[in-house]
């Protein structure tokens, strides 16, 4: 089942207000019709209870009209004129709304999602939308990437209600099964972030999107164990972060050089300070050492391959490369944060 982004309160919220608004017409009505019970005779001509009264008030209101029980005297048959009539136009209006309501809700959402469907091209698919998941989310919303071209998977309910009030497309389901993956079009996806809590459901997905895209989609997905990194690369990820490695890394050096972690940080959060980019190489800078640019490379990456600038060896420049750079997030810059 797709979730899109939340724009309206919801049809149960609609529905309740309708159930609460027919509630009061309800006993509204029956407390104007026992105040004038003296006006009615029913069959038996024992006068109304205040039974007999939410009886006639429902009857009357549904239209049913049984005639068991009747307006006799002039004033409760000008009551039932300029009020009993009124309330079971609206009355009626309330049922009526309420199923339009019902129908018009799922019209619109089948409307919203086939346009959905029809501008999804070149999106990135988010399996898993934990703690990993909202902050690869945030990462590329952060670098300027369109909330509308990001498709999460989760099966969690609580998760899926999140993504939905975050404004993200959600769909619910296991990203392991390709009934799931396909209605996420992978096929035409970018990218697949895979961020479960499991490696196992990594493995798996891993496999699925690889079967079903043959290839053609980069995945990257995320591991708790550096064991495991093997093992994705061959099922088809085409990068695989070890989180518990990572993590641990950060930890070695905060303890023994803690100035290094603030400039990784930095690094790696866009909007403030330095940050990490990525761009084509020039065509005037063709042929010439990325170390005598203005640019502060550190690394050229090369038909898919990583080089970098460090040692004795000499690197130059060719065409279609990709450098990889710090940029000053104070000023404005050309290229895509990573």
């Amino acid at each position: 089942m797709i979730r899109l982004p939340l724009v309206r309160q919801g049809p149960l919220r609609a529905l309740a207000i309708r159930l609460v608004a027919a509630i009061v017409l309800v006993l509204l009505t029956v407390a104007v019709i026992y105040a004038d019970r003296d006006g009615y005779r029913d069959v038996n001509e024992d006068g109304l209870t205040l039974l007999d009264s939410f009886y006639y008030a429902v009857v009357s209101l549904s239209t049913t009209g049984y005639g068991d029980i009747t307006p006799v005297t002039p004033d409760a048959r000008f009551v039932n004129i300029v009020f009993i009539t009124p309330a079971r136009v609206l009355f009626l209006i309330i049922l009526v709304g309420t199923t339009l309501e019902v129908l018009t809700e799922q019209y619109r959402k089948n409307i919203r999602v086939t346009r959905w469907r029809r501008k999804l091209k070149d999106h990135i698919i988010v399996c898993g939308y934990g703690t990993k998941g909202r902050a690869a989310v945030s990462a590329l919303l952060e670098t300027g990437y369109d909330k509308s071209r990001i498709v999460i998977v989760e099966s969690r309910d609580e998760a899926l209600r999140q993504a939905a009030a975050n404004g993200l497309v959600a769909i619910e389901g296991n990203a392991t099964r390709s009934a799931v993956l396909l209605e996420a079009d992978v096929k035409n996806a970018k990218s697949v972030i895979i961020a479960t809590d499991s490696d196992e459901a990594s493995v798996l997905i891993t496999l699925t999107v690889r079967q079903l895209t043959a290839g053609q989609v980069r995945i990257i997905a995320a591991v708790r164990e550096q064991e495991n990194a093997a093992l994705l690369k061959q099922s088809g990820a085409h990068h695989v972060i070890v989180s518990s490695s990572t993590a641990g890394r950060l930890l070695g050096l905060t303890t023994t050089t803690p100035p290094l972690i603030d400039v990784v940080e930095d690094l790696l959060t866009p909007g403030q300070g330095m940050a990490l980019a990525m761009r084509s190489a020039e065509r005037a800078e063709v042929g010439r050492n990325p170390r005598e640019l203005q640019t502060l490379v550190v690394a050229l990456i090369r038909r898919g391959k990583v080089l970098p600038l460090g040692g004795e060896q000499i690197v130059t420049i060719e065409t279609g490369d990709m450098l990889i750079y710090i940029r000053d997030e104070e000023k404005s810059g050309v290229g895509v944060a990573v």
